[in-house]
């Protein structure tokens, strides 16, 4: 990147580029959709969003460290608390998302879909 890397405001900004998945570049390399960041007047940092098909796997991947072992090995309860973060995400906006989430979690679609009504008939009540 530039010599703004080492900048306050970079370091800043790194743990949320970090969590949705994008890319820091320096400003002088963004391109088209990039996103870039400036601090008092001065470009620091571009962001380059991740596209919307890897941000299913990227917040998969995240909820895994976050457990600290593969979402297939959590219990019931467990994943049922993971179907709803990513709900809440938007997870299942995503074209095959129901069937990428039961992959990861192990299970059936089906499961993934009494996970979901489950949850949904909750908030109803």
């Amino acid at each position: 990147m530039s010599e703004a890397a080492d900048h306050p405001f970079v370091a800043a900004v790194k743990p949320l580029v970090d969590a949705m998945g994008g890319e820091m570049v320096a400003p002088e390399r963004a391109q088209g959709d990039d996103v870039v960041l400036a601090w008092e007047g001065r470009d620091m940092v571009a962001v380059r969003l991740p596209h919307l098909s890897d941000s299913l796997d990227h917040i998969l991947a995240e909820l895994e460290r976050r457990h600290g072992v593969p979402l297939a090995e959590l219990d019931r309860k467990e994943k049922q608390s993971v179907v709803r973060i990513l709900e809440t995400r938007g997870a299942f906006s995503v074209r095959h998302g129901v069937e990428t989430v039961a992959s990861a979690l192990g299970v059936s679609r089906f499961t993934v879909y009494n996970y979901l009504n489950r949850e949904n008939a909750t908030k109803g009540d």
